[in-house]
Order: C-alpha cells, then sequence, then structure tokens
C-alpha cells in the first residue's frame, strides 16, 4: 500500500501493516502463503487425520506470535472478534464449573482444552488474525476456489474407494487424543437412503455430512468473488458437488436463501426485504389457502421424510437437550454430562442445535453472549453491504446461511472444518475497516490542506469501483 501524505500535524493512519489489494496474488507475505498452503493442501491433512488439531494450533499460534500491544492500540480489533473473545471466555468458565463438578482428572482437562481451542476460541482468533498480519481476502478467495476445486478429485476418489468397499479409517493420531474421536475419524462415502433410495453420501473432509454442507455453501458463496473464471467455476462445481452429495438437506435450503439476501442487497430491496417477505408468505397462504403455520410446516414435512430417522432423533436429542438445560439455567452445565438412547446407540446431549447446546452447556448468560457474537458479526458487514460492496453482501448472505446451518449443527463441532471461512470473514473485516480508516484519513489530510492524498487508495474508501460493487 502506497503510504498516505502526512498533514504536518503528525498524524497518520495505521494503514502500513496491510499488504495493497494491487498487489499480484503470486506475491505472498509469508503469513499468506502458510494460509494459502494449508487450505490448499486439505486434502492431505484428513488423510493424516491431523486436521482438527493441525487448524486450532496453526491459527492460534500464529495469532499468539504476531500479537503486540502497540498493534492491539494501534489496529483495534472489530467489536464482533471481541464478542467471541468473550464467547470463548465464558466458555473456559462454565467448562471449568463443569471439570469441577465432575472431578479433575488429565483426560477430562485435555479433552476439554481441545474442545476450548477448536471451538469459539478459534472463531475469535480467525476473525482477529488479519487484522494485525494482514491477510488479503483475494488470497484467501483464491486459497478457498482451490481447495474447492480439489473437492472434484476428492469427491471421484471416495466414490471410487466406495465402490471397492472401502468406507474410511481411523488414523493413529485418535488414539493418543482424548475426548471424542469422532471427528479424527478419516471417512469416504457411504449409502444412505434418501426417500427411500439408496444414494452415495460422503461427509469428505468433515466429522458429519451436515458440516460438509455448511463447508461447502460457505466456499461456494466466498468464490463468487474469485476473479479467475475458469477457477471460479471448478470451485463452484466441486462446491456444487460436495453440497449434492452431502445429502444435508438444510444446506440445500440455505444456499438459495443466501443467494436471495444478495440479490436483495443487489436490488436494493435489502430495506424492504421483510416487508417483501412477509407479503411473501400472506400471498402464497392465501393462494393455497393455507395459514402462515401450515404454509411452512408443509415443506418441513416433505424434508422430514425424506430421512425419517434422522429427523425422528434429531427431534428428540434436541428436546431432552433442553429438558436437561432447565435443570440448571443460568450457568448451564459447562460439560457434557448426558446422552440420549436411540435405538442400539447412544446419543450425547446437544449434539444437534447449535441454540441447545449454547444453552445447555452455558446457560442463559451464555446464549445472551452468543446472541451478541452473532448478532455483532452480522451488522459489522450490513452498512457495507447496503452501500453496495459486493464482498460485505456476500458475507452477510453466508452468515445468515451459516445461522440457520447451526440450528442442525453445533457451531463448535463445525468450527474446526469452516477455519478457512473463518479466516476469509476476518480478513474482510480488516478490509472494511482499513477501508474506513484510509476514508477518514483522506478526509483529515484534505481539510488539512493536503489534496496530494484525495482520491488516492479510492478502491478502499467504500465507493462504487469494479469488482467491489455488485453492479457497475
Amino acid at each position: 500500500m502506497h503510504p498516505i501524505p502526512s498533514s504536518g500535524n503528525g498524524l497518520r493512519p495505521v494503514v502500513d501493516h496491510y499488504p495493497s489489494n494491487n498487489l499480484p496474488l503470486t506475491t505472498r507475505s509469508s503469513a499468506e502463503q502458510i494460509i494459502f498452503w494449508t487450505a490448499v493442501l486439505t486434502p492431505v491433512w484428513w488423510l493424516l487425520g491431523i486436521q482438527v488439531l493441525l487448524y486450532p494450533l496453526l491459527l492460534v499460534g500464529l495469532l499468539a506470535t504476531s500479537l503486540r500491544l502497540d498493534k492491539l492500540l494501534r489496529a483495534p480489533l472489530p467489536t464482533c472478534a471481541w464478542a467471541w473473545f468473550l464467547m470463548a471466555c465464558v466458555m473456559f468458565i462454565t467448562g471449568a464449573i463443569g471439570l469441577s463438578d465432575v472431578g479433575i482428572s488429565v483426560s477430562n482437562v485435555a479433552a476439554q482444552t481441545v474442545t476450548f481451542l477448536k471451538s469459539y476460541f478459534l472463531i475469535f482468533a480467525c476473525l482477529s488474525l488479519p487484522c494485525w498480519i494482514g491477510l488479503r481476502v483475494q488470497t484467501i478467495t483464491r486459497a478457498v476456489a482451490w481447495m474447492a476445486a480439489g473437492y472434484l478429485l476428492s469427491i471421484a476418489a471416495v466414490l471410487v474407494l466406495l465402490f471397492l468397499g472401502i468406507k474410511g479409517y481411523t488414523p493413529l493420531l485418535a488414539a493418543l487424543i482424548p475426548g471424542d474421536r469422532l471427528s479424527l475419524r478419516v471417512s469416504f462415502a457411504d449409502i444412505q437412503s434418501f426417500f427411500g433410495i439408496p444414494l452415495p453420501r460422503t461427509a469428505l473432509y468433515t466429522a458429519d455430512p451436515p458440516i460438509l454442507g455448511a463447508c461447502a455453501v460457505c466456499s461456494m458463496l466466498i468464490c463468487l468473488g474469485e476473479k479467475n473464471r475458469s477457477l471460479r467455476r471448478l470451485a463452484l462445481a466441486g462446491s456444487g458437488l460436495a453440497l449434492l452429495l452431502s445429502f444435508s438437506r438444510s444446506a440445500w435450503v440455505c444456499l438459495p436463501l443466501a443467494l436471495l439476501v444478495m440479490a436483495a442487497f443487489r436490488s436494493n430491496l435489502s430495506r424492504q426485504i421483510l416487508l417483501w417477505g412477509t407479503a411473501a408468505i400472506a400471498g402464497l397462504s392465501s393462494w393455497f389457502r393455507l395459514t402462515p403455520a401450515e404454509l411452512v410446516q408443509q415443506p418441513l414435512t416433505i424434508f422430514t421424510k425424506a430421512r425419517a430417522a434422522s429427523s425422528g432423533d434429531r427431534e428428540l436429542v434436541v428436546r431432552k437437550t433442553l429438558e436437561a438445560w432447565q435443570e440448571s439455567p443460568w450457568m448451564g452445565w459447562g460439560i457434557i454430562r448426558g446422552s440420549v438412547r436411540w435405538y442400539t446407540y447412544d446419543i450425547k446431549l446437544g449434539s444437534f442445535s447449535t441454540y441447545a447446546s449454547v444453552l445447555y452447556l452455558h446457560g442463559v448468560v451464555g446464549f445472551i453472549v452468543f446472541l451478541g457474537a452473532l448478532l455483532s458479526t452480522l451488522g459489522a458487514f450490513y452498512t457495507p453491504a447496503l452501500r453496495g460492496n459486493a464482498m460485505a453482501a456476500r458475507a452477510f448472505a453466508s452468515l445468515v446461511a451459516l445461522y440457520l446451518l447451526c440450528a442442525a449443527t453445533p457451531l463448535s463441532w463445525m468450527a474446526a472444518s469452516l477455519w478457512f471461512y473463518f479466516i476469509w470473514l476476518g480478513s474482510a473485516l480488516a478490509e472494511l475497516q482499513q477501508s474506513r480508516v484510509s476514508s477518514s484519513w483522506q478526509e483529515l489530510a484534505f481539510q488539512s490542506g493536503s489534496p496530494r492524498s484525495h482520491g488516492h487508495n479510492k478502491s478502499l474508501s467504500g465507493e462504487a469501483t469494479g469488482e467491489d460493487r455488485i453492479f457497475t
């Protein structure tokens, strides 16, 4: 980034740590190289069974090495990052209380530590890191695009292995790690019934197919911003195939909804989206002679029939989780202490809905903090999206989709697999923050008699410039 001239009063914006978007993508900082190759080599980490531990250790390690008091003062973190840090603190406190109740042991402490590092604290690290080491959105987008394009080869490979009767294996590392080992298992693909039809389903790089569905939706929305047309098409094809073979009904619904939200920003209907949504529901209810509740219930019933057994155990676990929460409503249980018997296997409480899980583990206090983190992150992109920033619109739409997906799968379980998405969100936040700083400094410099800086770096100011806007 070119330096902005001083106005003579000794004040300068803190912009030097952020790399210029005019640099070619082949020119990357060391931190960008690490993030780029970590994403591109995802299949390698998956086959080694180390990805669930690699991502938290790598990102938290980068955050720790880049942490400086002067950076914290000169480049303050966004409010939403602090909100996620507060949520991580709530998780730490309630977890400590839970451990003290059941008895502190080395295995319990180790399991809770691993869970802490790969959930809300990982989200905080991902949102904070780009603000301090300058990760460009276009670099992260390119890395995610290559990773998504790799879905095509990986899915082809797992389908061949399915045909050969090889469904997966448990890596040696799983025997050494305390806690739930399901997230460390390498699963290829299997045959599951969908509307009574046996079809191949895969979780690919994740622990569960719905998590793959969430990753596919997020990667698809990120890759819409890839400037290389050929790579973008491959990435969208890979993400679409992963979404299809995840057979995640929630993800199937959330993708068109996210695209609808983006279209609303594009057509300047975002301010009236609630009004139009209400009018559409009322109109359809009148047309089909159904109440609004019945109108919503009909498609839900169809989706439930697609995999009735899965819907049944999900409903049972969520209900039992909320019943257990009522026994410790304010601070929750801290750690999982119960399970639900479903046919021949046990399902841990809090295994599905994020919102029920947060109430169960962290109580009303944690739930309020969690909602604050969700809303502050969503709000950080709303105003730029209204002003026509395409990146902010994609981020806002993807967050809406993710929050809906959280109703089916715990965010603390998905976070490690979605690390690339939160890094992308963090780089988008850093770029928007840099835009505001640069814009404010340019106005100050111009008012102080330094016209050389007026109009400089216009693309960061949030005005309509080329591909930074949804439409031109």
